[in-house]
């Protein structure tokens, strides 16, 4: 299973301190994740990372990101590391792939992008083949020729622009939170009644992240009233800083508004005052004013545990230490 990041901030920040330095860095979750669903801990089939340029394109509304993937593993690619070293920016999507469908090819690496928009998800959507046709008749022609690749995240990118075209037109530049918000909320109901129209009844897990480059809109969603969704966290301050050296990181908050906001399948520090997790059947949005915005996705499966049944010492055997009142509640 994958882990993302996302980093939201109002100054731009190195690249290097979210993916390369820190100990629990998203590279070194490419190979040693600890709190995935299923047995696995490595990430090795390819990566990506997308961010957006500080000034905008010329004589356009759009600032369209820039992305950089590749099929090796992250450990190993000597150029994400160069790249990290340099790239400064403030708002970062960061991908390392366990695949669960399709090829191992750059095609199918996170995150994949249309005009401003970037998109990436962890989880799989279950039986994706019955689901893919029915889909694909949903989308204008426009949406239907998005995807390059061959897997179920890409084409459920292509499905949340079709439901944000209904509202507003995915290329109109800035497009408002409420509007991607919306989108999102239909594309993870339609897959729902696809998946029960084709009589699937295996949970798909969506944790989706999307972006215009000015909001993040994020989920952390399983279509089951019982089962866990895939982990995710996230971690608000002032300053994501370095405080000794041997990538120990940590979040420090010198005001009362945030300034770096960080959204990860795990978190990238040990230092449990640092990370809140998401509960399960979640959207969360932080809009251009780095307002972070919660709301439980009110639908037939919102009656589940809002967090999951892991208890304190599952979190303590991975490293980390969170006290028994943040992992089970």
């Amino acid at each position: 299973m994958c882990r993302l990041l996302v980093l939201k901030s109002v100054e731009p920040v190195l690249l290097a301190h979210l993916i390369t330095r820190p100990s629990h860095s998203i590279i070194s979750q490419a190979s040693d994740a600890r709190l995935r669903l299923d047995s696995g801990s490595t990430n090795a089939d390819g990566f990506g990372i997308g961010w957006y340029d500080e000034v905008p394109t010329p004589s356009s509304s759009i600032n369209p990101p820039c992305v950089f993937q590749a099929i090796t593993p992250a450990w190993s690619n000597r150029n994400l590391h160069r790249l990290a070293d340099r790239i400064k920016s403030s708002l970062v999507f960061a991908h390392v792939r366990a695949s669960t469908s399709g090829s191992l090819s750059e095609d199918n690496c996170h995150p994949f992008q249309f005009g401003q928009i970037l998109w990436m998800h962890n989880g799989a959507i279950a039986e994706f083949q019955k689901l893919k046709r029915p889909l694909q008749m949903l989308l204008k022609d426009r949406y239907y020729e998005v995807p390059q690749g061959n897997t179920d995240s890409e084409w459920s990118f292509a499905l949340f622009l079709n439901c944000l075209d209904a509202h507003i037109d995915p290329n109109a530049g800035t497009i408002p939170h409420a509007k991607l918000k919306e989108a999102m909320l239909e594309t993870i109901w339609t897959l729902n009644r696809l998946a029960k129209e084709a009589n699937v009844t295996e949970p798909s897990l969506m944790n989706f992240c999307v972006s215009d480059g000015q909001s993040v809109v994020a989920t952390r969603y399983i279509s089951s009233r019982h089962d866990e969704a895939a982990s995710l966290y996230y971690s608000t301050g002032s300053q994501f800083e370095e405080y000794e050296q041997g990538g120990h990181y940590r979040m420090t908050k010198s005001d009362k508004r945030e300034r770096i906001v960080l959204i990860a399948s795990e978190p990238l520090t040990f230092e449990k005052a640092d990370w809140l997790e998401i509960p399960c059947q979640t959207i969360i949005v932080i809009d251009p004013s780095m307002n972070v915005l919660t709301w439980c996705i009110d639908d037939e499966f919102a009656l589940a545990g809002m967090y999951p049944d892991r208890d304190s010492q599952f979190i303590q055997s991975r490293g980390y230490r969170f006290n028994s009142a943040q992992v089970a509640r």
